[in-house]
């Protein structure tokens, strides 16, 4: 059979200084993935007309699909439309179509277009608009020698939209690809890529020599790592049956004690769920996060339920004097453990979560990295230390994974 490409190229001068990350390539990227279409090139290329040209008549010659995002704005400096046509060897047109939906759409916000957007109504000669068009900018497909070039905003949202909607379903139709990929995911926090690599080292083995599903890690740093196993099949309840039982032969392997979800379940999600079958309740004092671990489980909707509120104790006066800790260094277990204690009471919970620690820069009490962690579960209080070489955020950022996962443990174990 034979095998088709896709290139991604992405277009914005603020991509090459670094001043917005291009996670849209990387989405694509995924996405062709689990549609079974290769992608063996990215490309960032700022706003220049001919270096865009250039960029995408390359892509065109050695790539039967190109997906370029950004540029389709109504500025000056949004190129993307101009060039395509330049490299079409056409003249852009005016879509009266589109400017009534562009039209619509800032009327709907009770607002007038501005002149400009004008721009975004045009389409070169031979291309047409994508239909699925969920902001102002219109995404395109051009024919280009028996290629097919698309364009899409760099808005994610409607990026996302446009691509999963209308470019891979036609992509998929113009490249054969009857086939079904599935992917699940497995989250794991509390080993290393190298320890779960080596733990699946057989398993990996095996699927090589058998064939079957295909097992890939990815560091996603404070959602923790991830095992990914993708399968291909002719239906869609294959590709489950074969995902699940492979699921099944990860979890064995690696356990409960690293494995905290799937797929698209966060530590906190876990947490609340777990609190909310047991009938639970969870106060929480966090010094060394100031609030992150609050905010994250309030992220999830419903979390009112379960969750009675965080006390940041930065002070030592406030731990003292809400949370009850003795005059004790502020680093350390026995402050760690108070502080969980006081959570539960000043709070009226039944679940008590609490961080301490030395972000840095500099040291104050302890040598910089140095956490204590402690969780109260039916009033037995539980602590752990650890020392982080990373700097300031990072050691707030993993500490909050890390006891909100000490905290997972317990509940599944002792409740």
């Amino acid at each position: 059979m034979e095998r088709f490409s896709c290139e991604v190229v992405a277009v914005g001068t603020e991509l090459l200084l670094g001043q917005i990350v291009d996670t849209n390539s990387s989405w694509i990227g995924e996405q062709l993935a689990l549609n079974g279409v290769d992608s063996y090139y990215q490309t960032k290329v700022g706003d220049n007309p001919e270096r865009i040209k250039r960029v995408l008549e390359l892509a065109l010659d050695r790539s039967d699909f190109v997906i370029v995002c950004g540029g389709l704005g109504p500025t000056q400096d949004d190129l993307t439309r101009d060039v395509i046509a330049e490299v079409m060897g056409v003249e852009l047109v005016t879509d009266d179509g589109l400017v009534e939906r562009i039209s619509a759409i800032f009327g709907n916000r009770g607002r007038e277009m501005p002149l400009n957007n004008l721009r975004q109504a045009q389409v070169p000669i031979g291309a047409e608009a994508l239909s699925v068009m969920p902001g102002t900018a219109p995404g395109l497909k051009a024919p280009v020698k028996g290629k097919t070039l698309y364009a899409v905003p760099g808005v994610p949202w409607e990026m996302k939209q446009m691509v999963l909607e209308e470019i891979l379903p036609d992509i998929r139709t113009k490249a054969g690809i009857s086939s079904i990929i599935g992917s699940k995911t497995l989250r794991t926090w509390g080993d290393s890529e190298s320890g779960l690599a080596e733990k699946l080292a057989n398993e990996i083995e095996r699927l090589d020599r058998v064939g079957g599903a295909t097992i890939a890690f990815l560091a996603s740093g404070i959602e923790g790592l991830k095992v990914r196993l993708t399968v291909k099949g002719d239906t869609e309840s294959e590709v489950e049956e074969a995902l699940n039982a492979e699921a099944e032969i990860v979890a064995s392997i690696l356990g409960d004690e690293v494995i905290f979800s799937y797929d698209d379940q966060t530590i906190e999600e876990v947490i609340l769920d777990l609190c909310r079958e047991k009938g639970l309740t969870l106060g929480i004092a966090e010094s060394l996060t100031g609030g992150l671990i609050g905010s994250r489980l309030t992220s999830v909707p419903g979390a009112s339920e379960i969750f009675k509120g965080s006390i940041v104790a930065y002070s030592t006066d406030v731990k003292n004097s809400i949370l009850e800790v003795p005059d004790i260094p502020s680093v350390s277990q026995e402050a760690a453990e108070a502080m969980a204690t006081g959570a539960c009471k000043a709070l009226n919970a039944d679940v008590g979560l609490a961080v301490t620690g030395e972000a840095g820069p500099e040291p104050l009490e302890e040598e910089v990295g140095r956490v204590w962690m402690a969780t109260s579960v039916g009033g037995v209080v539980k602590s752990s230390t650890v020392k982080w070489p990373f700097d300031r955020e990072r050691i707030r950022q993993f500490t909050t994974i890390t006891v909100l996962n000490a905290l997972r443990l317990r509940l599944e174990k002792e409740t």
